[in-house]
């Protein structure tokens, strides 16, 4: 058990560090107040994307507009706003909030005024307890004082000029509490309903059955904000559109129907520009509009509203989880980044990590905006940091480790290999298992003859060439490239992952690289270098696969009879050839193109096996390999040859005569003389032989070394069999080549 839980945290050991160490530092951040205006902006949107609201009926703003001022002037008399007064007073409101300073007469009328005054018990005024830089406070009217039908119409404002929260109640400067305008209105209202207003012990204030905590200075995005007096996040509904309004010209001359002001509670206020009682709201937030902004009176009309709907329509208040919620959310978000860079680094799936983020992003605006429609207000600025932050930084480990991965496995091209090996503990450490694989190995036929005959530069320039290109196709068929043996590459399917295809992959991978060998000869052919044949061979069998070596130098690879085999089955080739084992068919889907079979006694075998020749490869991969018939032509004038046969790596000591009858470009047929003492046996197919022409042409007696391999094909003698050639020096090749064209 301990064991495992040892594994499991070594595989996610990224993780388990960057989602705790990014969630810190987030926090930290957090709490420095450097994301509370970005949090504020993110909550702006969220008012500004929502449905729209239906308006409230319950509310009637009587607004002080351009025209009003031009007609009964600025400020408007005591005399005016008396008969207004008695306008709206006739039409039986619940509550009249006057949000106009009357802390001193203006004009005629003032005893008529405070007579109204004394008349309306539902009369509320206004004072500005709260001094600023750049507004003093102002006292209410005296006989509203006298009556106690005064609140105060403060409103906090943030550090971005934006109203985001309104007073339930606040203490003046000798200390007693005052109720904020808005709040004393909503009072009035839902006293005249029987609807109770309490305080209750821990200092909330129930309306009804709805209870609102107060605001406190870190709830939501807010960082060490005033939290003084009983303030409360206000649930905007909209802009004054969202109420029934009326000018004030019409309300003094009495132009208005009778049931538009009746059982509501009516606002009268400022709404024109010149007077500058309008403020920044979230609806001031618009990324490709003016900010606009809102009147005084309307703002009063939102946090009325919501007071009221929260009891009478259960519209929700906006609430906000606890700081240790907040903190647990900002990890969640951490963790699900760090989780999701750490999940796609061998994943199938090929996923674009920013996309993948972009996705997880669109899932956590998704959560918050409908946690938002049901009066939660969820940070995403935090949680945005962290998961971003996590992924940065699971991805610089990523990153930070390939050096220390490559620097040991310094061989593999296939990133799957590190990936696998790094998901256990014991990934690096030496030892092995036994694994059903199928092996894959190549070979350019007669490039050792090549080699011998270019500059070593030229040998390196080819094999870099050739080994990129089927480095890169193998990659593509998620084979693993286990070593490069000069011009031979060894590769392994199933390993370090099995797959159910590992064979048809495999097939498909060989017959890819057959065809990649056409660009490659292109290259090398502007580079004015003879052309690359190449061989492969596939087999499917138990092998030990595992780290191989020691604790200085260790190499992923494997050992079995198996391997072996392979290399066995790939000697049968010639250039463009692919030779299969029985088992590898077995595996291999049926979509496997199979153009000849052979039975074969390898070296180290004791009973003869059968492969199989693929010709390409059906299904999605759609691949076939080119079917070139080779032409004969024959020789009016045989070319002698002497030839010696080739065991493994040796040259056999005897030297056997004949000579060319017949020619293609590729193959001959060649004939050996009977008329000897001695018997002569005909290479065996699939032998390899080198051979040397016995030609005058050349500057010494005979040609340079020629290397070419037994075929099957049945000659029309006895004394005769085919050879394809595997490696020609090139002044062999051009005078072959004028010797079959000239035919």
């Amino acid at each position: 058990m301990w064991n495992l839980l040892k594994n499991k945290i070594w595989q996610w050991r990224a993780v388990l560090i960057a989602a705790p160490s990014v969630t810190a530092i987030v926090l930290l951040l957090r709490l420095s107040g450097l994301l509370q205006m970005l949090e504020l902006a993110a909550f702006d949107q969220l008012f500004i994307r929502r449905l729209p609201e239906k308006p409230d009926e319950r509310i009637v703003i009587v607004e002080v507009d351009e025209e009003s001022i031009t007609e009964l002037g600025h400020p408007i008399s005591d005399r005016k706003l008396a008969q207004i007064l008695k306008n709206i007073s006739q039409h039986q409101p619940r509550a009249v909030g006057l949000d106009i300073y009357r802390d001193i007469p203006v004009g005629e009328g003032y005893d008529s005024l405070a007579k109204v005054f004394e008349s309306m018990p539902n009369l509320v005024g206004v004072q500005k307890l709260i001094e600023s830089a750049d507004s003093s406070a102002v006292n209410p009217p005296p006989v509203l004082k006298k009556l106690d039908r005064v609140g105060a119409n403060d409103l906090p404002i943030d550090g971005d000029g934006k109203i985001r929260r309104s007073f339930f109640y606040l203490s003046d400067k000798k200390g007693n509490s005052l109720f904020s305008f808005s709040f004393k209105l909503a009072y009035l209202y839902l006293e005249d309903m029987n609807i109770k207003v309490d305080e209750l012990e821990d200092d909330s204030i129930k309306v009804g059955k709805v209870i609102f905590k107060p605001f406190l200075g870190n709830d939501g995005g807010y960082i060490r904000v005033s939290d003084k007096g009983f303030q409360v996040l206000i649930n905007y509904r909209g802009d004054i559109e969202k109420f029934q309004r009326v000018s004030i010209s019409d309300v003094f001359h009495n132009r208005i129907d009778e049931n538009l002001i009746r059982n509501r509670i009516v606002l009268i206020g400022s709404t024109a520009t010149s007077l500058k009682d309008i403020f920044f709201t979230p609806y001031s937030s618009s990324l490709f509009a003016i900010p606009r902004r809102m009147a005084g009176v309307t703002i009063h009309a939102n946090a009325i509203s919501q007071i009221l709907d929260a009891e009478l329509s259960d519209r929700p208040i906006i609430k906000t989880p606890n700081q240790l919620l907040g903190w647990v959310w900002v990890y969640f978000w951490s963790l699900l980044g760090a989780t999701l860079i750490w999940l796609l680094r061998s994943s199938k799936i090929k996923i674009i990590p920013p996309f993948t983020l972009f996705l997880g992003g669109c899932c956590l605006v998704s959560i918050s905006y409908i946690a938002f429609i049901y009066g939660w207000w969820i940070p995403v600025v935090p949680p945005t940091l962290g998961m971003i932050g996590s992924a940065i930084g699971v991805t610089a480990y990523l990153a930070q480790n390939a050096s220390r991965i490559r620097k040991t496995f310094g061989r593999y091209l296939n990133d799957e290999v590190v990936a696998n090996l790094l998901e256990s503990r014991e990934g690096l450490k030496l030892g092995g298992q036994r694994r059903n694989l199928t092996i894959f190995t190549s070979d350019l036929r007669g490039f050792t003859a090549t080699s011998e005959r270019l500059p070593a530069e030229e040998v390196i320039k080819i094999i870099n060439l050739y080994l990129g290109y089927m480095a890169d196709v193998i990659t593509e068929y998620q084979g693993t490239i286990d070593e490069f043996m000069g011009d031979g590459i060894l590769v392994l399917f199933g390993a370090p992952t099995a797959r159910v295809d590992d064979a048809t992959r495999a097939i498909a991978c060989a017959v890819a690289m057959q065809q990649a060998m056409e660009p490659v000869n292109q290259k090398i052919k502007e580079m004015g270098l003879p052309k690359l044949e190449m061989g492969i061979g596939i087999n499917t069998g138990e092998v030990v696969v595992g780290n191989i070596g020691s604790e200085k130098r260790t190499k992923y690879g494997i050992v079995g009879k198996q391997v072996n085999l392979t290399y066995r089955i790939e000697s049968y080739t010639v250039g463009g050839q692919i030779f299969i084992s029985e088992s590898t068919l077995k595996q291999a889907e049926p979509i496997v193109k199979i153009i000849g079979e052979r039975q074969v006694k390898p070296k180290g075998v004791q009973q003869p096996i059968t492969i199989y020749e693929v010709g390409g490869i059906a299904g999605d991969y759609n691949l076939y390999l080119k079917q070139e018939e080779e032409i004969f032509v024959n020789l009016s004038q045989p070319i002698m040859l002497e030839y010696s046969v080739l065991d493994g790596k040796d040259i056999s000591d005897t030297l056997e005569i004949g000579k060319l009858i017949k020619l293609s470009e590729n193959a001959a047929e060649v004939y050996i003389d009977v008329n000897s003492d001695r018997v002569i046996s005909i290479p065996q197919p699939l032998t390899n032989i080198k051979m040397n022409l016995l030609v005058s042409i050349f500057d010494a007696e005979k040609s340079g070394d020629i290397y070419a391999k037994v075929l099957e094909k049945p000659a029309a003698s006895k004394n005769s069999f085919y050879i394809r050639f595997t490696n020609k020096p090139p002044e062999v090749e051009a005078y072959l080549n004028l010797t079959y064209k000239s035919k």
